[in-house]
């Protein structure tokens, strides 16, 4: 039998986490200065009046490299705490990586 009450603390939690940012989002709208002119509608870089347009095309290398990182930082994330605790889960979990780094 599936009992509803043994998950409380769980269903708390995941309300409290989807408030706090909707609370904090909408502090922050209300007692935030509003003053629009020039000033704040120009660019900003280090002091420096900015120079050219906005809409500066990258080389594509950038992106990619970008990318690359994240997918080698995700992969770190996860199979780390694999990686140390790999005697004691066995192979069965060794094929989960595997799956995870060829998908």
């Amino acid at each position: 039998m599936f009992l509803l009450h043994e998950y409380d603390i769980f269903w708390t939690f995941l309300i409290i986490t989807r408030f706090i940012p909707i609370l904090a989002f909408s502090i922050s709208g209300l007692l935030a200065p509003v003053s629009e002119g020039p000033e704040k509608l120009s660019g900003y870089e280090s002091g420096i009046e900015p120079m050219g347009g906005a809409w500066v095309q990258f080389r594509i290398c950038y992106y990619m490299f970008a990318l690359v990182f994240v997918i080698f930082d995700w992969e770190t994330v996860f199979l780390y705490p694999w990686a140390m605790n790999f005697d004691v889960l066995g192979v069965s979990i060794f094929i989960e990586a595997l799956v995870l780094v060829l998908i």
